[in-house]
């Protein structure tokens, strides 16, 4: 979902204290090699969480989970679908 993607990266934008302006990055680029390090990435993830009104579980919390921005879409995505079945 494009909205979707365009939400990510306005938060990366606001919170990943990024090295490269966010419209410089395609969707599968690295973001940790654009900047993104632990302490944004926190708040990213509150911002995330706030955003979509989801929750990443414990075992989600992982670096690769926030790769890219196409990762963090499928992660997203992936939340939002198990919230809408339950």
């Amino acid at each position: 979902m494009a909205s979707r993607k365009k939400e990510i990266r306005d938060i990366l934008s606001q919170c990943g204290r990024l090295a490269v302006p966010i419209e410089s990055l395609e969707d599968d680029d690295d973001l940790f090699a654009a900047g993104l390090d632990s302490l944004a990435i926190v708040n990213v993830l509150m911002s995330l969480e706030e955003r979509f009104d989801i929750e990443l579980p414990d075992a989600m919390l992982q670096r690769k989970s926030f790769a890219s921005i196409a990762v963090i879409d499928s992660v997203v995505a992936s939340l939002t679908t198990q919230a809408a079945d339950t």
